[in-house]
């Protein structure tokens, strides 16, 4: 992926900052049809760019029908984070959700997933139930809502930032305007 690459190259630590992705999503998801109903947007020209640009940028990626709440998932990966393993348990709920399209609101979905990445299952079980890491994810939608931002990923440096999936050359310009030195 292009951050781990701009992070072996440049003087940068990232801090994932979590966004509401569909907060009002039932349990068992919405259909992106019923999204994008009545909004003059093309599904089918959504897909065909969404599946173009994780080609171009190497990323594994499927015909995803669904979207799901992403709040739980969100919420166990603060916890992910404070055990240490929080870039593996994100990159493996990106690979759950976009890959194998499951449905990352469903408890028995995230224990998995926890547990795909050596997190104890019960322990995780415990921080859904509890909620114990729901101010961090609140915290997190507040400070997006204070900086505008309307879509993921976004990614910002010294308020200023990227929208989507760009070039590495698009991050690296903004690094370079901010004069984040190279490691040497």
């Amino acid at each position: 992926m292009r951050i781990d690459r701009l992070k072996k190259e440049y003087e940068i630590e990232t801090k994932w900052a979590f966004f509401p992705l569909r907060p009002d999503a039932p349990e068992d998801g919405i259909t992106l049809e019923e999204i994008y109903a009545g909004r003059g947007i093309d599904i089918h020209q959504v897909r065909q760019r969404l599946n173009q640009v994780a080609r171009e940028l190497g990323l594994p990626f499927s015909e995803r029908k669904m979207t799901y709440n992403s709040r739980r998932a969100q919420e166990l990966a603060k916890w992910a984070e404070s055990k240490g393993v929080g870039e593996e348990f994100h990159r493996a709920v990106f690979r759950a959700y976009y890959v194998e399209t499951k449905n990352i609101g469903k408890v028995d979905e995230l224990l998995r997933l926890a547990g795909s990445v050596g997190l104890p299952q019960e322990e995780a079980k415990g921080v859904l139930e509890r909620r114990s890491y729901r101010e961090a994810v609140d915290a997190d939608w507040s400070r997006c809502y204070d900086l505008g931002i309307t879509a993921v990923p976004t990614f910002v440096i010294d308020r200023e930032w990227i929208v989507g999936l760009q070039p590495y050359e698009v991050f690296e310009q903004l690094l370079k305007t901010k004069k984040i030195r190279k490691r040497t």
